[in-house]
């Protein structure tokens, strides 16, 4: 990629990620920070909502950082606007926190059916014990158990991922209590330290946008994200 004349940097990012990202930025790099709120991914198209009116509202063209995968299509259709977009490609945040892409294909390929939990799916309660006591006040206990058996009855391992030893520590008990949840599927709970090297190669190359490779999305002015952009060739 050819080298780009300098534009200011901004970074819109999950909150999952504040204290990890915040730690590996260059002094001075990083002209406004804004970390949404954990819950959006629940609902893909608000955080589409949230992001777009989140860039359409900075008022210099800007290199702007999105810390996000592809979230269940929620960056699907992104306008681009007078901006260059700097994003992972990776499907969600599971990549970002083991470190690399290539980490989440080797933990897909020794046990596909895994289902992640994190820090920020604790807290905004987008997990399966949650999911499941709200169908349980919408449709009653018979259909709920349903309803959870057709979407879960196919994973075999519930593992929380962290990128500090903190966070496992501080969530392990709330992390647990849905994996005991999840054993009626035959679910294991594991736990995975994850790697702080995505996060720091995104911080360089929003330094120096022509390092970028295959594991990052570049947009220009003009363009749209797609869904096809996540696709590793």
């Amino acid at each position: 990629m050819p080298e780009t004349p300098a534009l200011p940097v901004v970074l819109i990012a999950c909150k999952v990620f504040q204290n990890f990202i915040e730690k590996y930025l260059p002094e001075g790099l990083i002209q406004n920070l804004t970390f949404l709120d954990y819950g959006l991914h629940r609902v893909p198209k608000n955080l589409k909502i949230a992001l777009q009116e989140q860039l359409d509202q900075i008022e210099t063209p800007s290199l702007v950082v999105l810390g996000y995968g592809l979230c269940g299509n929620g960056l699907d259709g992104i306008q681009a606007g007078e901006h260059t977009l700097l994003i992972p490609r990776t499907d969600d945040c599971i990549a970002i926190l083991l470190g690399s892409y290539q980490a989440y294909q080797h933990e897909f390929s020794t046990i596909p059916g895994t289902y992640y939990l994190t820090k920020g799916w604790l807290e905004s309660g987008s997990n399966p014990l949650e999911e499941y006591q709200e169908y349980v006040q919408r449709y009653g206990e018979e259909k709920a158990a349903w309803l959870m058996d057709t979407q879960y009855h196919n994973y075999r391992r519930i593992a929380f991922v962290a990128h500090e030893q903190d966070d496992l520590d501080r969530y392990r008990r709330i992390a647990k209590e849905v994996a005991q949840y999840c054993e009626r599927w035959g679910m294991v709970y594991e736990e995975m330290l994850g790697s702080d090297q995505y996060v720091r190669r995104l911080a360089e190359i929003a330094a120096s946008l022509e390092k970028a490779d295959d594991d990052f999305i570049v947009i220009p002015p003009g363009g749209e994200l797609k869904q096809r952009n996540f696709i590793h060739l």
